[in-house]
């Protein structure tokens, strides 16, 4: 009989993955972690049974969440990611040779090294680059803290449930704002509208609060099932409105190519569809 891992993120809607072969399969102080092959998607990690990443689709939800900020920024140097520990945001991250440090702060050391060993080419040897520093800490504890001071703040979290929930607070949100340089940018995940709408809303509200352009825009991954992706986006510059051209001058400065990325889609994710800006106060 083959074996299905069964998604129950939301009450009223389930997605199944067919493992294929179970790869590594335990519990640590804070989720029960999981790898498993898929045949479409690869390998599949899941946090008690909820998707966090995949071999297959990665590339979508992590070239949105970096290359979005740090090109319309322009010239960001040090980028912060809170979460984030399979390593496929700091790989991306890292593409970008004008990024002089980044810190990554990853509650669970357990992510950490099971990802190194089952999932290594989300990190692609991201871990082994001197440009990055891993503390393992609490984020909202290490954002309540901190004294550095980041051009773009990566979170990148899981659901407000369990060890995220703090993440999605409104003093996390000013803690975070207080760590940015003028005219940095905080990005965050805010799962899928369609289905946490009251996620999107809540972490909008706070926004609005404490930037003066606050939105959030948006991508499709397929094993974040329910609908399009959104990404929340605070900052208070300009960096939204730089034009196509400037990026597009950016993007090929970057000297990297991508698989879900373009200018183009950079600019066109902030067109919101009209139920998504219902979701904004």
């Amino acid at each position: 009989m083959t074996d299905w891992v069964r998604e129950k993120l939301h009450p009223d809607y389930a997605q199944a993955l067919r493992i294929d072969e179970m790869l590594y399969d335990s519990e640590t102080d804070h989720q029960r972690l999981k790898v498993f092959q898929n045949g479409t998607f690869g390998r599949v990690l899941t946090l008690d049974d909820v998707v966090q990443t995949t071999e297959g689709d990665n590339f979508i939800y992590h070239e949105m969440l970096t290359h979005v900020p740090i090109l319309a920024h322009g010239a960001a140097k040090r980028v912060l990611i809170i979460g984030g520990g399979d390593g496929g945001m700091a790989r991306e991250v890292l593409r970008h040779p004008t990024v002089e440090h980044i810190t990554m702060v990853e509650i669970d050391a357990g992510v950490v090294a099971f990802s190194k060993e089952y999932l290594p080419t989300l990190s692609n040897g991201a871990f082994d680059d001197p440009r990055l520093t891993l503390v393992i800490n609490d984020g909202a504890l290490y954002m309540r803290e901190t004294t550095d001071r980041f051009d773009v703040i990566i979170v990148d979290s899981t659901d407000p449930i369990g060890p995220g929930e703090v993440l999605f607070t409104d003093t996390f949100y000013g803690h975070a704002k207080r760590a940015l340089t003028p005219g940095g940018i905080l990005v965050t995940q805010n799962g899928v509208p369609f289905m946490q709408g009251d996620e999107l809303t809540n972490t909008m509200r706070a926004f609005q609060a404490l930037f003066s352009d606050a939105t959030c825009y948006m991508a499709t991954i397929p094993t974040y099932a329910g609908g399009p992706m959104a990404f929340g986006w605070g900052t208070d510059g300009d960096a939204r409105q730089t034009p196509l051209a400037e990026l597009q001058s950016r993007f090929a400065a970057a000297g990297f190519e991508t698989d879900y990325y373009t200018p183009a889609i950079h600019q066109g994710a902030f067109a919101l569809p009209r139920y998504v800006e219902r979701l904004i106060p």
